[in-house]
């Protein structure tokens, strides 16, 4: 009877290891921290698979451990990652199109926001995803702001003259016409260039504010409130061949878990905000605020500068600025 028992054990433990071994995997990268949401986000994906049963695991790679930051859509596109969480604004060199997701002004609210996930606008944009062989599972846009190491940045006339970084094109094109000296970089990299004077003002979401801990490096910070200027989608993707040979049970799993991931990422998102003002407070930061002035200034400052070279250089950039703006 022992030795039947122990046969049937050491039999369900290899069947175990063995089915571990044969599942699919799926390799997500991202460059957050495992604290900050869009991590979470990957992990309800690659918990809910896992739940499901279906030889298939998403193995995330955070911290900007597999790929740079900026570098992880062409991989993605090419069939050399699997899946990754970044700022779509970030693939703007190859699909300028996509510099429209981080337009200054052009998103309202967190609503507004799941209404332009939902619209001719975003189907638009799916096609040129499609394009480089590129597919969403995840919809989602993050709100921002402004952190100053000196000052407090609320209006234009703040900006003039100091060197800050932006999250995107269509922001550095609006900071530079309000007289601001442009740095490029990942947000990731905001804290030591802060630290090293490189920056004396950022802005980025409210999410990586606190999951970087810039508050530990500035004096002031002007979080989105009633009035957000600074709206990026960042979307989880994952490179459409690799979805297409998996088989219909596994498609329908991370379908099923997109779906779940996407409600969690409205929720959260709406969050952090209020969240991240209080991590700062807390930290001793000035919270300052922006007015509805500063932000109609603010957006008149984005129509002269960045919509306006967004339509000059990208050839359906009318069309899909127009969308965008239809989108109440």
């Amino acid at each position: 009877m022992k030795f039947l028992l122990k046969t049937i054990v050491t039999t369900l433990v290899f069947a175990s290891a063995n089915t571990l071994a044969n599942a699919e995997e799926l390799r997500l990268s991202h460059q957050w921290s495992n604290k900050d949401i869009r991590h979470k986000v990957a992990e309800v994906m690659a918990d809910e698979v896992a739940a499901a049963d279906v030889d298939l695991e998403i193995k995330i790679f955070g911290s900007k451990s597999l790929f740079n930051p900026r570098e992880q859509y062409k991989p993605l596109s090419r069939g050399q990652l699997d899946m990754t969480v970044l700022p779509l604004s970030y693939a703007g060199g190859q699909q300028p199109a996509y510099n429209l997701t981080l337009m200054p002004g052009l998103v309202k609210n967190h609503d507004h926001a799941a209404r332009l996930t939902n619209s001719p606008f975003m189907d638009a944009l799916e096609v040129k995803m499609a394009e480089d062989d590129v597919m969403v599972l995840v919809h989602g846009y993050l709100a921002g702001g402004f952190a100053g190491k000196d000052k407090c940045i609320t209006s234009p006339a703040d900006v003039q003259g100091l060197q800050t970084r932006a999250a995107g094109k269509s922001f550095e094109q609006m900071l530079a016409g309000a007289g601001a000296s442009i740095a490029s970089m990942a947000s990731s990299e905001i804290y030591n260039a802060i630290q090293t004077g490189v920056l004396q003002a950022a802005n980025t979401s409210s999410s990586s504010f606190v999951s970087y801990r810039i508050y530990e490096q500035v004096s002031c910070y002007t979080p989105a409130g009633d009035v957000a200027l600074w709206f990026m989608y960042q979307p989880l993707l994952m490179n459409k061949s690799k979805f297409d040979g998996l088989n219909e049970k596994q498609q329908a799993t991370l379908l099923s878990a997109a779906e779940k991931a996407q409600a969690y990422y409205l929720e959260e998102a709406k969050k952090q905000d209020a969240a991240s003002a209080e991590v700062f407070r807390k930290a001793g930061v000035e919270i300052a605020e922006m007015s509805a002035e500063d932000f109609d200034a603010w957006r008149a400052l984005a129509t002269e500068t960045s919509y306006a070279k967004f339509v000059e250089e990208v050839k359906d950039g009318q069309a899909l600025l127009d969308m965008a703006l239809a989108v109440e």
